[in-house]
């Protein structure tokens, strides 16, 4: 695809399907709030319906995580070689920002083999974050080895964030670091990130991880507010059908307000705390086919969260 001028982007949206069929870039014109979402929440959508739809819906900002078949970003056709400068002029064309990249990169991996590859991934997504202009680049904890002392996976966690960090001074990038897998409370996510101390290295809240693992949002919050720096919402229901390896019912995602993780209160709890990032919705229809497809999704998404900013205080810019 050829990088997007605003009449040709114009000519394409008046040719587009009724759903899409009104001006990209008028839409791109008015205020908007804050809002994200991840490429993970459409992953058969290719780079100019992406662009198309965010426009569309109001939303500020795209987390990328994968892009069609593509995960590895630093792999990518869009985003290597003169396609890149295209894209950056695409997204200019219709103001919107990157928030961050997505790496699948695990911190906690023993094997050292293993850990060189993961580490080699986090540092290709911060060069390439670099380019693209992007803030952050999410890497994950992930996992308490077994077997071995809670101590020394914290260090090697540690190490690699520092590591991560290192490898992005200078660049404008910040290594975040997201509430994920065995780490969903603010006491152990504290020991890594406190204990990496830092100044690339700071905190992804996704808060359906800490709100189904128990904790209050507001904990979260009062432990970590110096080190968030982008949020994941997204509503689920427990699933009795099902149960993971605990024995706990499963989480079956369902759009936001219609399930009974906390979004609201994390709203407000993230609006009161002076929170500058972007609210960005984590669709995870990559991993669950099964979930509502990203056109009802992201357009519903956008719109509760509008009322949830504007009832907040929050108001568009």
């Amino acid at each position: 695809m050829q990088h997007l001028t605003r009449r040709q982007f114009i000519q394409y949206a008046s040719a587009a399907p009724a759903i899409i069929r009104s001006s990209s870039w008028e839409a791109a014109k008015t205020k908007r709030f804050p809002l994200a979402f991840s490429t993970l929440g459409c992953p058969t959508w290719d780079w100019r319906r992406i662009l198309d739809q965010a426009a569309q819906h109001g939303y500020a900002a795209l987390e990328l995580r994968g892009l069609q078949t593509e995960m590895d970003l630093s792999k990518a056709a869009q985003f290597t070689g003169t396609k890149l400068k295209e894209s950056l002029q695409d997204l200019a064309a219709l103001d919107l920002k990157i928030s961050d990249l997505g790496a699948s990169a695990n911190l906690h991996e023993p094997d050292l083999a293993k850990r060189s590859k993961q580490l080699d991934e986090a540092k290709r997504f911060i060069d390439l974050a670099a380019q693209l202009k992007a803030r952050y680049v999410r890497v994950f904890p992930n996992a308490l080895v077994k077997g071995e002392e809670k101590a020394v996976t914290i260090a090697r966690i540690i190490a690699g964030l520092r590591e991560l960090g290192d490898h992005a001074k200078g660049s404008g990038v910040e290594v975040i670091v997201e509430s994920h897998g065995e780490f969903t409370n603010a006491s152990l996510l504290s020991e890594i990130i406190v204990g990496a101390k830092h100044p690339q290295v700071a905190f992804l809240w996704d808060a359906h991880h800490t709100c189904v693992a128990g904790e209050k949002p507001a904990t979260t919050w009062q432990a970590l507010r110096a080190y968030v720096r982008h949020t994941h919402l997204k509503d689920s229901v427990a699933d009795e059908s099902k149960r993971d390896a605990e024995g706990k019912p499963a989480r079956r995602y369902v759009l936001t307000g219609k399930g009974s993780v906390p979004v609201r209160e994390t709203v407000n709890v993230l609006v009161q705390g002076g929170y500058k990032g972007y609210y960005c919705l984590e669709w995870e229809k990559r991993w669950h086919p099964e979930i509502e497809d990203p056109e009802i999704a992201f357009p519903h998404y956008a719109q509760v969260m509008r009322e949830y900013l504007t009832a907040a205080g929050v108001r568009a810019a």
